[in-house]
């Protein structure tokens, strides 16, 4: 049997060669605030070029002249580092339908594969899913690197890792009867044997639950992120009468508790939550913790309330490498995410 070569997920906040994104145009989930939406995209986009590429799915060439329309129209002048790609996508959620984008060790050194698993929307949530399941296949065309595809449903939203060996999940999502496949051992230890195999994990870290209105099933992006080494930032609720006081404070328990890899106990940052934001059908998953690393800054999301402020004051102290840059979340999370569910990075080769 020809073993499997040793592989590294790299850390978010390492350097990418590019973010890509899929351009949002399902009307499904924005109802009435695609336009909107857009808005947000466009100000993602100016974010991110000082500092990489930038790559987007849009399927076609009437979405793609648009997309140019709608960037210049906001001010995005110089597009000669965004790269509009014929992908077509069901939807915007290119971390979970996208190809994620490891490190493999060769006989020469290192080189970039995507890991393609099966996507399903979520358990099958939202029909039909059937371009947003080739997406990650023509990325690794595109990026002109080798694909390997899993016969498992995962979404990358529901993982996050240090670059070090430790990655980050929940039971409620990773262990949801609803991903599973007749035939294949989704218990924990399957799982993280699959993680180590993938991603390199040397030590996998279990959450509990996620937040209300989060259809994901408890995607850990909305809950816990790493942002160095050794280093975690956690949304915590203050009032106990709040329907995720109770979730956050399990995970926030369990976190204390919590070593990575490398054996060292997890220094926890704790993030506010927004509070209770409302959409058309209840509770909107809104959550600090979605933001994005691009090299020349880190994208928050944020609603029009006063704990904006407070969020990004505390991110700006926990990642002091890179400014804050607030984008606006209120109508991005309409659709039930947000700013990390709507970016995948791709590395730079390690020079």
């Amino acid at each position: 049997m020809t073993p499997i070569p040793r592989r590294r997920w790299p850390a978010e906040w390492e350097p990418h060669r590019a973010t890509w994104l899929s351009w949002p145009h399902n009307r499904e989930t924005w109802p009435t605030r695609l336009s909107q939406a857009e808005d947000a995209f466009c100000e993602m986009v100016r974010a991110i070029l000082p500092g990489e590429d930038v790559e987007i799915n849009v399927g076609d060439p009437g979405l793609a002249e648009h997309v140019r329309t709608r960037l210049l129209g906001a001010g995005v002048n110089d597009l000669s580092r965004v790269h509009l790609r014929g992908i077509p996508t069901n939807d915007a959620w290119v971390r979970d339908h996208g190809g994620i984008f490891v490190f493999e060790e060769t006989g020469d050194g290192s080189r970039r594969v995507v890991l393609d698993f099966l996507y399903d929307a979520w358990g099958g949530k939202y029909p039909p899913w059937d371009r947003d399941e080739k997406v990650a296949e023509q990325m690794a065309e595109i990026a002109r690197v080798p694909r390997i595809a899993y016969d498992l449903v995962l979404e990358a939203g529901g993982i996050d890792g240090d670059g070090a060996g430790t990655i980050l999940t929940t039971e409620s999502c990773l262990l949801n009867p609803n991903r599973a496949r007749p035939g294949h051992d989704r218990s924990r230890p399957a799982l993280e044997r699959m993680l180590a195999e993938a991603f390199g994990a040397e030590r996998v870290l279990w959450l509990g639950d996620g937040i209300e209105g989060d259809d994901t099933d408890g995607h850990v992006d909305d809950l816990t992120r790493f942002v160095a080494e050794g280093r975690v930032v956690t949304i915590v609720e203050r009032h106990p009468a709040d329907s995720n006081y109770r979730v956050l404070k399990e995970n926030r328990d369990r976190l204390a508790g919590m070593t990575d890899a490398k054996g060292r106990r997890l220094e926890v940052v704790e993030l506010p939550t927004p509070g209770i934001v409302s959409g058309p059908d209840g509770r909107l998953p809104a959550s600090y913790a979605n933001f994005y690393f691009a090299n020349a800054a880190v994208l928050l999301p944020v609603f029009g309330v006063p704990q904006d402020r407070e969020a990004i004051a505390i991110l700006e102290k926990a990642i002091p490498d890179r400014p804050i840059v607030p984008i606006p979340g209120q109508n991005l999370v309409l659709g039930l995410g947000a700013v990390h569910c709507l970016t995948q990075q791709e590395p730079a080769l390690p020079r």
